[in-house]
């Protein structure tokens, strides 16, 4: 049975699109023109009480925006206090510039990665040749659609920074860098042009082994033996080793390089977990809306729960991961690597504290309970919140870089959500008309249909 893209969600995706837009561009045009008025805005908001924390002192990569000239000798006290004064200036203009660019980016990353952790499921079904998933290869199939609109949007934000369209990632400054021996020191790998590349090689061999793999499931539906079946265990069994290193310097390039003075040995696996959880719980509202409208009957209760296990679980590992990357660097106490949570805490208190109780305790609440896994509208009332906790988290991994503590949960961010949340569902969905919902050669499918836990 064909699904059929019903006019309420493709207007309601276009709205959304429309606003977004609109709002995004309300943020590019409401950043200051000069570091003056970036000074007097942010003077303005603390006086009516919206500031985030002071701007004496700049953390993480709070020195990289604008380098002060020290003066040598006592007379030179006016001249310093003028020099920090303007650098301190131009450094919150470059914070404020951020904002939208980074509102842009988080959403953009936060869509992308969804799909992307869709991806990464989906080949591991395959590669293990699971046997209760086979009906849920075409919603699968369908989210990870979007990792070529959405892929593509991301590399063109990369670019626009390679460009010096914005600020976000600091060592493409080639004046910071020759005042930075650290910068001086990764030059080999933290360059624009072997980023780029780096980026056209993720992005290729992630969309080059979805469409491949789709087209042998497709070709499937036609074969008469199970050979496309084998041929694609054996694409997603090799697959994965790309992905597993692949995912991770996409991660140290995309995130972790926002904040080139800091590097933790987890990050790949942190952002890992992030969006395969992320991915799963996608995959479980797609199925459970597809499901209220008479669809895919034969997807029965028991793959919910297997589905919001997963969501339960991956949860679980994010917070392990999470409280090893916090607790280490914390009791380590090492200035350079500390100063990353120290930031976070000081500055970003609301979202950092409220992204672990998202991401943690909402989820082991609601979903530790195995009857409540059965219950749909508990599934997705379970994942509305863990997709907002991880887009919180992608928040807190960008923003203090980026606007440090200038940050807002405000209208060019609400655009962003609202912008590509739209470009998602309508992709999404309009993928999911081209075919059947159902496979039917798949040699998995009956045990896929007899399924119960």
């Amino acid at each position: 049975m064909k699904y059929t893209f019903s006019n309420r969600l493709k207007i309601g995706s276009f709205i959304a699109m429309g606003l977004g837009l609109l709002m995004l561009a309300y943020g590019f045009i409401s950043t200051p023109s000069t570091p003056e008025e970036a000074v007097a805005m942010v003077a303005a908001a603390h006086d009516h009480g919206h500031g985030h924390g002071g701007h004496g002192e700049e953390a993480g990569h709070g020195d990289s925006h604008g380098v002060t000239s020290h003066g040598e000798g006592h007379g030179e006290h006016a001249s310093h206090d003028e020099g920090h004064g303007a650098s301190h200036a131009e450094h919150v203009y470059h914070q404020l510039k951020n904002r939208p660019w980074s509102a842009l980016y988080v959403a953009a990353f936060f869509f992308f990665m969804i799909s992307l952790g869709v991806l990464a499921f989906y080949a591991v079904q395959r590669a293990a040749q699971a046997g209760w998933s086979p009906l849920l290869f075409r919603v699968m199939e369908g989210i990870t659609a979007y990792l070529v609109p959405g892929g593509i949007i991301v590399f063109v934000i990369l670019v626009l920074s390679v460009l010096h369209f914005n600020h976000l990632f600091v060592w493409m400054d080639a004046d910071v860098v020759a005042h930075d021996k650290l910068l001086q020191g990764k030059q080999g790998y933290l360059n624009p042009t072997f980023f780029l590349i780096r980026a056209v090689i993720f992005l290729g061999g992630w969309i080059a082994y979805r469409q491949y793999s789709r087209k042998l499931s497709l070709e499937q539906e036609q074969s008469d033996d199970n050979s496309k079946f084998k041929l694609n265990f054996r694409i997603s069994a090799a697959f994965l080793v790309f992905y597993l290193i692949s995912e991770s310097m996409m991660s140290w390039d995309w995130i972790m390089s926002l904040d080139p003075h800091w590097f933790s040995t987890l990050f790949g696996w942190y952002v890992f977990a992030s969006m395969f959880v992320s991915g799963i719980t996608v995959i479980a509202m797609v199925i459970i809306y597809l499901k209220s409208k008479g669809l895919l009957e034969q997807i029965n209760d028991s793959h919910i729960h297997d589905l919001a296990k997963f969501m339960f679980g991956i949860s679980i590992f994010w917070t392990y991961l999470w409280f090893s990357q916090f607790m280490l660097i914390w009791y380590a106490n090492i200035p350079e690597e500390v100063t990353y949570f120290v930031t976070r805490i000081e500055h970003y208190k609301l979202p950092f504290f409220g992204m672990l109780a998202l991401n943690f305790i909402f989820p082991l609440l609601i979903l530790m309970n195995s009857d409540y896994k059965r219950v749909n509208w508990f599934v997705i009332m379970a994942g509305i919140i863990i997709l907002f906790g991880h887009y919180m988290d992608v928040f807190n991994m960008v923003m203090p870089a980026t606007v440090g503590e200038n940050w807002h949960l405000g209208i060019p961010e609400i655009g962003g959500i609202l912008f590509f949340g739209g470009l998602f569902i309508y992709w999404v969905f309009n993928a999911l008309t081209k075919e059947d919902l159902v496979p039917k050669r798949n040699p998995f499918i009956e045990e896929s249909r007899q399924f119960h836990y």
